[in-house]
């Protein structure tokens, strides 16, 4: 029972990790590519969709992104999700064909990333320390149910802790390199 606590509180915090790692690769380092837009959705007929199940989403060249959309009423609607989105961007429209342009990564924009990947970094640790709250919760109500002694809720609320600290770091680790990609020119 405490050994299923313990790899179940770890397959959470693995996945806290993968979710931070894709929430940063939204956040761009000057090159162009199409995983930036992958959050942005869309209305479609009255659903919310992901951008690239309603246009096709290429890169033309190291600093543009084009986005085409598969019908024609949709050109408008996409536009203005990418507008409203938080990447900043200003698509330019010709026809079917969207064009947005990526600007240079200016010192200033550089350092409001630099906020929003620590934003993001927070948010991941607070779900690891929230993972290790409900795991110790567990191990405490197997303790009043006299399923566990306490010096085995003991040893593994510190295992636990050890997890956690493990994550945290890990988050730490992913942070300073994003960081260090984000601040090269």
């Amino acid at each position: 029972m405490i050994k299923e606590i313990s790899q179940q509180a770890e397959t959470r915090m693995k996945k806290s990790v993968e979710a931070l790692q894709t929430e940063l690769a939204k956040l761009r380092t000057g090159r162009a590519h199409t995983s930036l837009l992958e959050h942005i959705k869309v209305e479609y007929y009255g659903s919310l969709m992901p951008l690239n199940q309603v246009a096709n989403v290429a890169v033309l060249d190291a600093r543009t992104l084009s986005v085409q959309p598969w019908e024609k009423n949709m050109v408008t609607v996409v536009e203005k999700a990418i507008l409203e989105s938080d990447l900043g961007l200003n698509p330019a429209t010709s026809g079917m064909l969207i064009r947005i342009p990526l600007p240079a990564l200016t010192e200033e924009r550089r350092r409001e990333l630099t906020k929003v990947l620590r934003n993001e970094g927070e948010k991941a640790k607070v779900a690891i320390r929230n993972i290790r709250r409900d795991s110790n919760n567990e191990l405490k109500e197997l303790l009043k149910e006299k399923a566990v002694t306490e010096d085995d809720e003991r040893k593994s609320q510190e295992a636990i802790q050890k997890l956690t600290d493990k994550f945290i770091a890990e988050v730490e680790t992913v942070l300073a390199q994003k960081e260090a990609d984000l601040m090269t020119l």
